[in-house]
C-alpha cells in the first residue's frame, strides 16, 4: 500500500510533462495565428482590424474542420505552387508509367 502511494506521488511530480509538447493557444486560437492580434496592438486601424478578424474567422474554420496551423499552412503552399515543383532536379521528378 505504502509502495503504491509512493508511486502514485511519484507520478504527480512528473504530470506537468505531460502537457510539454502541446500548442501553445491564445484565445482558444493557435498562437501562430493569433499573430494578426499582435500587430493590430502597434497598428490599431480599420484596415488592420478587418485583416485581423478575416485571418480569425479563416483559422477558427479550418481548426473546425481539423487542420492545425501547420497544416494549413502547408495546404496553403502545396495550392499555391501545384503539381510543379521547380525545387526538385528533373531526374527527381516522378514519372507518368502506365503498367496495362
Amino acid at each position: 500500500m505504502a509502495q503504491s502511494i509512493e508511486e502514485i506521488q511519484e507520478e504527480r511530480r512528473n504530470w506537468h510533462w505531460r502537457n510539454s509538447m502541446r500548442p501553445v493557444r491564445f484565445l482558444n486560437l493557435d498562437a501562430r495565428a493569433a499573430m494578426p492580434f499582435f500587430l493590430l496592438i502597434f497598428y490599431l486601424r480599420p484596415v488592420t482590424l478587418v485583416i485581423t478578424l478575416i485571418s480569425t474567422f479563416t483559422f477558427m474554420q479550418l481548426e473546425r474542420r481539423g487542420l492545425t496551423f501547420p497544416a494549413a499552412m502547408r495546404a496553403l503552399r502545396s495550392w499555391v505552387v501545384g503539381k510543379n515543383r521547380p525545387a526538385w532536379l528533373s531526374m527527381r521528378r516522378r514519372k507518368m508509367r502506365d503498367y496495362g
